[in-house]
């Protein structure tokens, strides 16, 4: 995501949910064979690399990861020497099968990644419900290793949405969920929330928070009419328990350095399990951020401020913030629509952050288990570990590298295939006396 779209994403946000969606059962065509992955150099990311490795699937859950493994009688191998063998890529914040075409002034496309709310609140939106299974630009992330995404909402809203999880692959929403809701997304915009100043923007934010506070505490009251007036609706208030009972991370969007110290003084005022997103200036503060064990999700693409709020953007960001003891997720704010359409494009913020600092294992986890434990899912994504499901990427190199490529996808341990919109698009426009090809004069 450009920064400046993830400033917009995040100002859509702060939602939590009251279900979690229960684990969905595995496709059966995962349960056809067992799968041994040998000979590769693994990244099981929750461990040190395994030169000559073996990933065992079986049932489209990991079943074993180590060198000098025994091979299972008639598994399916796959020879992968020579080869990078990782988790599959989990993006930390996109709009990704939300939004088709840009939008409605766009041939006829949709966007439904934004909810109006009421007076910049819409904290019981559930976003992944608007998700389209059958979106075009799954495919073409998929092939380059992007298996799992924190779908967030977008918008103008302060208080705007509840995030879910989801694999990229899937016939139906129920299908693609890992877990929902897994965040509720903030941002503290004063223009989002309707306020005229920073100080007015906390005000309203202390002011809700004690409202769902207080109506968690006097529900029975509430329902008899014996409380006194809420800000918000019942159902946004409801929205709201989990996170001020601090079991559901609230992400807030924020990057100007005092800015971040205001969001942590709300944290602790309020017990909340908060999350630093966008943090232009969080190098500043990065000695605060760890301190208080808050999570930070920051891009490494651009050094440009979009604002006066960033004025102190460095490339160096996420390095700093790591090497301060901060954990750090990686995610988009390059250029391409990269939370839409190019969620793939965090392979670069990866490659970036290393360029800037950080190391390449750090950079590795911040796309892969770091995001997947900030949003309560690494039991089930993010690292090559017994149980987990079987998310994995076969590359021909460094995944950080602009050459290498995704040569194997696996998810819940059925392997990817199929050609995306865009092969099928240049296969038809390439090709002499296809349909819709035609010859230059």
């Amino acid at each position: 995501m450009r920064r400046t779209t993830w400033s917009a994403l995040a100002s859509s946000a702060l939602a939590v949910a009251a279900v979690t969606v229960a684990a969905v059962a595995l496709p059966s065509a995962s349960r056809a064979q067992t799968i041994a992955i040998t000979g590769g150099t693994v990244y099981p990311v929750n461990g040190p690399k395994i030169e000559n490795g073996t990933v065992l699937i079986t049932n489209g859950r990991i079943t074993a990861v180590g060198a000098g493994l025994p091979i299972p009688a008639g598994a399916a191998r796959v020879d992968a020497t020579g080869k990078w063998v990782t988790p599959g890529l989990v993006v930390g914040g996109a709009t990704i099968g939300l939004a088709e075409a840009g939008g409605p002034q766009f041939s006829g496309g949709y966007n439904d990644a934004r909810a109006r709310g009421t007076a910049g609140v819409s904290a019981s939106w559930r976003v992944w419900e608007g998700t389209n299974p059958a979106s075009t630009f799954f495919r073409k992330n998929v092939q380059a290793g992007v298996t799992t995404v924190v779908q967030v909402p977008q918008g103008a809203g302060w208080i705007g949405g509840q995030a879910a999880v989801l694999n990229l692959a899937g016939n139906t929403i129920a299908e693609m969920l890992v877990k929902a809701p897994v965040a509720m997304m903030a941002s503290m915009s004063p223009e989002a929330a309707g306020a005229a100043s920073r100080g007015e923007l906390l005000a309203r934010m202390r002011a809700v928070l004690a409202d769902a506070k207080a109506y968690g505490a006097r529900r029975v009251q509430y329902e008899s009419g014996n409380t006194r007036s809420f800000a918000l609706p019942k159902q946004e208030l409801e929205a709201l328990q989990p996170v001020v009972n601090g079991t559901m991370p609230l992400v807030m969007g924020v990057d100007r350095a005092s800015d971040i110290r205001a969001a942590l003084a709300i944290g602790r005022e309020f017990g909340l399990k908060l999350v630093v997103a966008g943090a232009a200036e969080g190098w500043q503060v990065a000695a605060e951020l760890a301190a208080a064990k808050v999570p930070v999700m920051v891009g490494a693409m651009s050094n440009i401020p979009q604002s006066f709020d960033q004025l102190a953007a460095s490339q160096e960001n996420a390095a700093r913030l790591r090497r301060a003891g901060v954990s750090v997720i990686l995610v988009n704010t390059g250029p391409g629509d990269s939370d839409a359409f190019n969620v793939q494009n965090i392979r670069q913020e990866a490659g970036n952050a290393v360029a800037y600092g950080m190391s390449w294992d750090d950079a590795l986890r911040a796309i892969t288990l770091a995001p997947a434990e900030v949003m309560g899912v690494a039991d089930r994504v993010g690292s090559l570990a017994v149980g987990r499901e079987a998310n994995v990427v076969v590359w021909s190199g460094d995944p950080f590298e602009f050459a290498t490529s995704a040569e194997r996808v696996y998810i819940r341990g059925v392997l990817q295939t199929g050609e995306s919109r865009q092969d099928e698009l240049m296969k038809r426009y390439r090709t002499p006396g296809s349909p819709g090809w035609f010859e230059r004069p």
